[in-house]
């Protein structure tokens, strides 16, 4: 069974290129975006978290719509960029985690938890330590958006269907919507009361 992705491999992935995934200019990523933004299911939110912010772009757009946005990621060099990009929003707090163990639980309970383009870097027991982190830290009624590409990358763990089919199959969430497009998947679940 593969291991989840280490630090080490974010940390070549960004010295190698700012935006290696070209989130500040790939068109599928604004798209993404976009859909993402409009399936959340409410207009605004109290607490929010995103699991693997990058660099900030979605987290710039997201912020419009949280009170408080903590936003994560394992890379020194991503998180300074999303410190830079988003200076002027106070409500957003940026920290290094390394997850599943460094899950925020001292920041709970959160009413949004945005998993974007990060679930298959898990192994699969560490998806299953990350999925009961996020049952435990969503409030009761709170969102949880996934989103994943859904073709298979030979060096991650797990593919993008089968990170939503774990969450899927959890019975502390129950699906409230979801959507494929020809890249990606976008689940909205919702944490059962």
């Amino acid at each position: 069974m593969p291991d989840s992705l280490p630090p080490s491999y974010f940390d070549a992935v960004y010295a190698a290129h700012a935006d290696p995934w070209g989130f500040e200019t790939s068109p599928y990523e604004a798209a993404k975006y976009d859909a993402t933004l409009a399936a959340l299911p409410r207009e605004r939110f109290a607490s929010a978290f995103e699991a693997g912010c990058s660099i900030g772009v979605l987290i710039e757009r997201l912020a419009a719509r949280c009170r408080r946005l903590l936003a994560v990621d394992v890379s020194d060099a991503a998180l300074a960029r999303a410190r830079v990009r988003c200076a002027g929003l106070p409500h957003v707090a940026f920290e290094r985690r390394v997850l599943p163990g460094d899950f925020p639980d001292d920041a709970a309970p959160f009413d949004l938890i945005l998993v974007s383009e990060v679930g298959y870097y898990f192994s699969a027991p560490d998806l299953d330590r990350f999925r009961g982190a996020c049952a435990r830290s969503l409030a009761p009624g709170g969102a949880l958006v996934l989103v994943h590409w859904t073709a298979p990358v030979h060096d991650y763990p797990l593919t993008g269907d089968a990170v939503h089919e774990a969450f899927l199959a959890d019975s502390a969430f129950r699906p409230v919507a979801g959507s494929r497009a020809p890249e990606y998947r976008l689940d909205v679940l919702e944490r059962a009361v």
